[in-house]
């Protein structure tokens, strides 16, 4: 799994007034939280870029002040309208202590689906679990290479690790193949043809 690390500065005062500061000094005000304590820091936004500006799921090792934390993304605020970082929440990772996280669903195999002439739409990026971390993956797969035209694949089929706790329902969709409109136009073309000898014998 890709880790990121990121020096941080502790912040020792609180309130909108401090954050406010902080964002002109063009820092991100942000809290670690987890454990026995709460640590509030600020970060620079390029020190985060590669774990806020991706798909994929990463782990951050943040150091302040000579001591690392083990953390995940939870929680991030965007300005509604520069779209910039206005705040960040990370949970610190406690070996041995569950936490709850989305995990990226890839798609492992070919589909005959596909292969006909059909298209994978994903419907779901992410899954939720419940995970102890040393069990964290940085994604899960479902296998497609059952999926026919028209086939779908749901939360149940995913190989999840052992030991991790599915929070999503079983039955949601993650992907489907979709009919494309020339085959559907083909199908029916056949079909009329079909009723057609049938209403000629």
């Amino acid at each position: 799994m890709e880790i990121v690390n990121i020096e941080a500065q502790a912040r020792e005062s609180f309130g909108k007034k401090h954050t406010k500061k902080v964002r002109k000094e063009g820092m991100v005000p942000a809290i670690i939280y987890g454990g026995s304590n709460n640590t509030a820091i600020s970060v620079t936004p390029k020190s985060v870029k590669s774990l806020v500006y991706t798909p994929d799921f990463k782990l951050a090792e943040i150091n302040v002040n000579g001591e690392t934390n083990k953390c995940i993304l939870k929680d991030i605020t965007f300005h509604p309208i520069s779209d910039e970082i206005v705040h960040i929440d990370f949970l610190r990772v406690i070996p041995g202590t569950p936490i709850r996280v989305e995990i990226p669903v890839g798609f492992k195999g070919v589909s005959p689906g596909v292969k006909e002439g059909g298209k994978l739409i994903p419907q779901m990026r992410k899954v939720k679990v419940k995970t102890m971390p040393e069990s964290l993956v940085d994604k899960v797969f479902v296998d497609i290479s059952s999926m026919d035209l028209g086939g779908s694949v749901r939360v149940r089929d995913i190989d999840f690790p052992e030991g991790m706790e599915i929070m999503t329902t079983g039955a949601t969709p993650v992907a489907i193949v979709e009919v494309p409109r020339a085959l559907k136009s083909a199908a029916a073309a056949e079909a009329k043809e079909g009723q057609g000898e049938a209403a000629a014998e």
